[in-house]
């Protein structure tokens, strides 16, 4: 299992987020974004293998989710067409789990376990 990973929940139909595309990216000492990892999320919703066997650092991260593509395939004209969550990884041996609450008009994260 990757260091980071994540859980899409649709609150607005009370369920997972299947088939969410995301996207993990650190931020280097200039300020730019490098690809870590990528994926999509499975039938209940979770992307465990997001930077599976890479050795993360401390740093900042920052997760994207291709939320418009999700709405699309299930042809909801939503209003956020992509959520960016960035937070910072302080301790490389910790596992650091973040979920996104998500609706068409709305959502929310938090630091899960």
């Amino acid at each position: 299992m990757s260091k980071i990973t994540t859980h899409v929940l649709d609150v607005s139909l009370g369920r997972p987020a299947a088939n969410v595309p995301v996207l993990l990216e650190v931020q280097s000492s200039k300020g730019e974004w490098k690809e870590q990892g990528r994926g999509t999320t499975d039938a209940d919703g979770r992307l465990k293998d997001l930077a599976a066997g890479k050795a993360l650092l401390t740093g900042i991260y920052r997760l994207t989710f291709d939320t418009g593509a999700y709405f699309a395939a299930r042809k909801i004209a939503g209003f956020y067409p992509q959520v960016s969550v960035v937070f910072e990884l302080r301790d490389a041996g910790e596992h650091y789990h973040v979920p996104l609450l998500l609706s068409p008009f709305a959502y929310s994260t938090y630091r899960g376990s």
